[in-house]
Parts: structure tokens; C-alpha cells; sequence
């Protein structure tokens, strides 16, 4: 083989999953794969740099037949007929996975992407902990004595996996000296591994895809389906999967998205967060149209924000396939009451405003919501699995309204730097740690809220946006002031051993990555360069 793993044992039972056969089928993956996912990568170049000059992105003129055209989705199986609750989490470590499980969520989202810090370790063992969960012998026991083990008292929560995005490289896995595809990687370990299992089980294989910018993106996995499904002597149609539109440019091209997918998708989700991210990348030098105000002031009632779910949702209804409403960030704190009260209270609006649109079911990120999520969707499903017969006619969404950004109300502060600076470097430092999902001031933080935090400073630098509590403009100058004012609070905050092994090296990366002429397309990628 011409395929290498750097570290052979970066957790207990390493060699479980990274056998000879398992390594093969990776590195089949990536040479069939490989030189198409560079292809796509450098096509989002070429479109970024056209919609940034023109301030404008539209429905493709090419793909005009596929939008007009009458036809669905493959039906889904049984398992993700009803999915009104969906937990999301990372799949390691494992006492995490078994919570998710056990939830009382219709699905798990078992999260090797945003959620996961791509430590080696963690990629391996979210696999581990994957298949045990097939098998029925995941567990866990603490240091303290107390163990974690698999209900039987309920239905434990469907899993749908989301391996990393297009853009990651995993640098333990090399195919010809050069680092493979961290979504081939993610995806390769776990379908060789798994899929006969849940197969067997009649739950699965089901995955999530992040952060695709266009149907030929989707065209790729579906491409990377029908040979993994031959490869392993599996019916095609088999692999089901949820897309999240969480870019742009993929909220013009949802139609052309299943159509790519039709024999293998099941449906669409809206992440708004990477989707906040995602615009304000887009058109990070478009002009002041584009720059939002404080990230706590857009909502889902944005007009720009309604315009991408009303059409996801009439897209998905219209196609068969079922509409995922996305992640409330506010987590209930055990230790605060009123805390969790209000942020009960929070969730159960946003899910409302989800199920009242029609949404099939929506995300939580924390188990104690899962109630909550259910009651809402319970009081307009009743006995009905999904809502997918409201087709929604009466709406009508145009490319113009997908793009009002300057409508959104709001304005940017100097508070809202701050907190922008703080949730960068402090994100970044617990993901530079190996744990991608952190609660930071009661709301549930992962890669995609602080790439909005890093992002929205760099912008508002580039176009010199006037703070309106304080009348400053954001410059080089003002933002190196307030980092260094945020590190040093967080130096306040946490271990000083932490501090000085993650929490410089992340403040000197936002630094780094905010301060730039050149726009870092990812913060997760120079990050990565800093995990040992």
C-alpha cells in the first residue's frame, strides 16, 4: 500500500480500526476521489471572487430544468421517517456519545466535524466508540467509579455521522506523502467499519454532509457513495443522507443538491451558523451592505435569515425530503435555575417558530432540551411522523431576498467586539485542547460560531465600521487593544499552565488571522497546523 498513518496508536484499540483492509478502502477513496475534491475546492475560489466583485449570487440558469422539473427524493427508511428531535454532539469521548444515545432524541448527530476537534486521537476513537455503539457494547466508567452504559429501558437515538468538510486534511493519514482528505478519512473509516452493522440492525448507514458549496460537491459524494456501497457488496440506496446548507452559494442550488443526491438523500438542514459565517465570508470586501450587526442581534426573523428557511423548507416538502430546522445555541446551566429557565424558554420559541414553518424537527445541543424540542413538535405532529405533506406554495423567495443583509436590525458595538474576541480565542484555545464544543456564557460554542466572531472583526476592519456605543471605528489599532484586553481576562479565567499551552498560542492565531490583508478562509486550518 502507498498509504501511511504516522501514528499508529493515538487511543486504546487503535488497530481495531486501523487495520490493512479498512486503510486500503481509504486509500481507494482517495485516489479515486481525491483529485475531484481539489477540482471543487478550486471552483469555490473562481465563484467566491466573481460574487465578491458583483455583490451578487443567483439561481443557476444551467440547472433551470432541475428546479422546474417534477420529481423526488428515494423515500426514506422507517428510521428517519420521524426525526423531530435531533441531539448533536462530538462521537468522542465516549461518556458524551453515551449521553447522546440515551438522550430520548429520535437522532443522534455524532459529530466528527464542527463539534470535534480533529485530534487524531479523537477521529480515531469518535470511530471506536461508533462501531461499540453498533455493536451494542459501548460503555464507559468514569474515575470516579461511576459507569456509563447503553439504555434498554427506550429506543436509543438513531445516529447520523457527519464527517469533516471538503477543506480538512488529516496529516496522520498520507496516500503518496501527501495528506488525504479528512472527509474521506472520516467517512472511510466509518463506512468500512460500521455500515454492515447498522445495515443489520436496520439503522443506517446515515450521514450528515457539511459545508458543500455546490450540487457538483454533492454530485462528488454521491459518486463516493455508489462505489462504497459496491466496494463493500452493499444495495445501492442503502447510505442515506441530510445535507446542511450552511453556505451561501448552496442556498441557490438546493434543488440541484438533492437532485445530485436523489437516490441517497433524505433530506436538508438549515445551519445557520456556518450560514452567518458563510455571508459574511462571501462578501467580506463586497461593501457595508454586507456587514451585520452584533451577532447576538440576527435572528431568524432577519429577512434574510426567513427568506433562506422558507425556501429550504418549500424545497425539501416539495422534493420529498425532510426540512432539519437548526441549532438553538442556548444550553440550560444545572447549577443556575432562572439560567435554564430563560434558556428553556428561548429554545422553545425558536422551535416553535421552526414547527410553525413547517420544519420535519430541529437540533439541540444539550440533553436536558430534548424535552422541550419534543413537546413543541409533538403539539403540531401529533401522531404523524414528519410534516413533509405541507408543500408551501405561497412562498416565493427571490435571489434579491436571499441577499438582504441590509435590512437586518441591529448595530454593531464595541461590546460586541469584545465578546467577538473573546469567543475567538477562547473557542480556539479549547479546540487547540481536543474538545470542540465548549459552553461559553450559556450558549453552546462550536468551529462555526467562532469562525462568525473572527470573521465579522476582520470585516468590519476592512470597512471601517463606526461602533455605535462608543462612536470608535473599528481599525488594526482598536481590535489589538481589545484582544489583548480579552486575553488578559481570560488569563484570569483559566489554569495558568492552560493558559500559556493554549491560550496564548490561540490569541496570537485570532491575531494573526483577524489583523491579515488576506481573509483566512477557515480558522480551523492554521489551528490545525498547532495541534501536536
Amino acid at each position: 500500500m502507498a498509504i501511511t498513518v504516522t501514528d499508529n496508536h493515538p487511543v486504546d484499540r487503535a488497530e481495531e480500526v486501523l487495520t490493512d483492509e479498512a486503510l486500503a478502502f481509504v486509500e481507494e477513496l482517495h485516489r479515486r476521489f481525491a483529485g475531484e475534491r481539489k477540482a471543487r475546492l478550486e471552483a469555490r475560489k473562481v465563484r467566491r471572487a466573481e460574487a465578491a466583485s458583483t455583490g451578487k449570487l443567483d439561481f443557476l440558469p444551467e440547472t433551470a430544468e432541475i428546479r422546474a422539473g417534477d420529481w423526488k427524493v428515494a423515500e426514506a427508511p422507517a428510521p428517519l421517517q420521524d426525526r423531530r428531535v435531533e441531539m448533536t454532539g462530538p462521537a468522542s469521548p465516549a461518556k458524551m456519545a453515551i449521553n447522546a444515545l440515551n438522550s430520548g432524541a429520535k437522532v443522534w448527530l455524532a459529530d466528527m466535524e464542527d463539534a470535534s476537534s480533529p485530534h487524531w486521537s479523537n477521529v480515531v476513537d469518535s470511530v471506536l466508540n461508533l462501531r461499540d455503539a453498533a455493536l451494542g457494547t459501548l460503555s464507559f466508567t468514569s474515575p470516579e467509579g461511576k459507569e456509563y452504559r447503553l439504555r434498554t429501558d427506550a429506543p436509543l437515538a438513531v445516529v447520523v455521522t457527519r464527517p469533516r468538510g471538503w477543506h480538512m486534511e488529516e496529516r496522520h493519514v498520507l496516500v503518496d506523502g501527501e495528506p488525504a482528505s479528512g472527509a474521506l478519512v472520516d467517512f472511510g473509516l466509518h463506512f468500512f467499519h460500521v455500515a454492515k452493522l447498522l445495515i443489520e440492525s436496520g439503522r443506517g448507514p446515515y450521514y450528515y454532509l457539511p459545508k458543500m458549496e455546490s450540487h457538483l460537491e454533492a454530485r462528488l459524494w454521491n459518486e463516493i457513495f455508489v462505489f462504497a456501497q459496491d466496494y463493500l457488496g452493499i444495495p445501492q440506496g442503502t447510505i442515506r443522507a441530510t445535507v446542511l446548507i450552511e453556505t451561501i452559494p448552496a442556498a441557490f442550488e438546493m434543488d440541484e443538491i438533492l437532485y445530485e443526491l436523489r437516490d441517497h438523500a433524505s433530506g436538508l438542514n438549515a445551519g445557520r451558523w456556518d450560514y452567518l459565517f458563510s455571508i459574511i465570508k462571501y462578501f467580506r470586501d463586497a461593501g457595508e451592505q454586507f456587514t451585520l450587526p452584533d451577532r447576538a442581534s440576527v435572528v431568524m426573523t432577519a429577512p434574510f435569515m426567513r427568506a433562506y428557511t422558507e425556501l429550504l423548507v418549500q424545497t425539501c416538502h416539495k422534493r420529498g425530503a425532510f426540512a432539519m430546522g437548526g441549532m438553538a445555541a442556548f444550553i440550560p446551566n444545572r447549577k443556575e435555575p432562572e439560567i435554564t429557565a430563560a434558556a428553556i424558554e428561548k429554545v422553545r420559541a425558536d422551535k416553535t417558530r421552526e414547527a410553525t414553518d413547517g420544519f420535519d424537527g430541529s437540533w439541540v445541543a444539550h440533553p436536558d432540551l430534548v424535552s422541550t424540542c419534543e413537546e413543541v413538535f409533538d403539539s403540531f405532529l401529533g401522531d404523524k411522523p414528519n410534516q413533509v405533506d405541507r408543500q408551501r406554495p405561497e412562498v416565493h423567495v427571490t435571489a434579491d431576498q436571499l441577499l438582504d443583509v441590509a435590512s437586518t436590525e441591529g448595530v454593531a458595538t464595541e461590546e460586541g467586539l469584545h465578546l467577538n474576541l473573546y469567543v475567538a480565542v477562547a473557542y480556539t484555545a479549547v479546540w487547540l485542547s481536543g474538545n470542540g464544543a465548549v459552553a461559553i456564557h450559556n450558549l453552546m460554542e462550536d468551529a462555526a460560531t467562532a469562525e462568525i466572531s473572527r470573521s465579522q472583526v476582520w470585516q468590519q476592519i476592512r470597512n471601517k465600521v463606526v461602533l455605535a456605543d462608543t462612536g470608535n471605528t473599528v481599525t488594526r489599532e482598536l481590535v489589538e487593544r481589545i484582544l489583548a484586553e480579552e486575553t488578559e481576562r481570560l488569563r484570569g479565567e483559566v489554569d495558568p499552565q492552560q493558559f500559556a499551552n493554549f491560550y496564548e498560542p490561540a490569541s496570537r492565531l485570532i491575531a494573526d488571522i483577524c489583523l491579515s490583508e488576506d481573509y483566512t478562509d477557515f480558522l480551523t486550518t492554521p489551528a490545525y497546523e498547532l495541534v501536536g
